[in-house]
């Protein structure tokens, strides 16, 4: 039933969007960004260029992990293998004086990754500098 005024005609409802408290928000804010806008300092940021990107390796030496734990090294397409101990012997005769030698070491899943450590650390003992691991995406 609608309201009824004394009169006798119905009351309206307002349908109108009260814009007062929207506007107040709005001059808050405009405030609040004012204040803090100076104290915002701006700054550089070093970004890398490809100048600066380390040499590409003239060589690479692979050394691959069998899932039975036995080592291969892989280099100019000639497979040699090779034990835990004389690995790095093996892989610092092949780079010779040639300080630019990139060797990666690959990894069958199932290997336990204590031994691809233990690899690892015997090629950064024997003084390789650069060492690294071959990721391959799943299928």
């Amino acid at each position: 039933m609608p309201a009824v005024s004394s009169r006798g005609r119905g009351r309206r409802t307002i349908a109108e969007i009260n814009m007062v408290p929207f506007i107040d928000v709005m001059l808050v804010l405009l405030i609040i960004f004012m204040v803090t806008a100076p104290m915002i300092t701006p700054s550089m940021v070093d970004l890398p260029s490809v100048g600066k990107a380390a040499k590409q390796p003239d060589k690479v030496i692979q050394v691959v992990i069998q899932k039975d734990e036995r080592l291969q090294l892989v280099s100019d397409g000639k497979t040699d293998s090779a034990t835990l101990s004389s690995v790095a012997a093996s892989v610092k005769s092949k780079i010779g004086t040639n300080s630019n030698t990139a060797v990666v070491i690959s990894a069958d899943r199932t290997v336990k990754y204590e031994t691809v450590v233990k690899v690892m650390d015997s090629l950064q003992r024997a003084g390789v500098a650069r060492v690294g691991l071959s990721v391959q995406l799943a299928p």
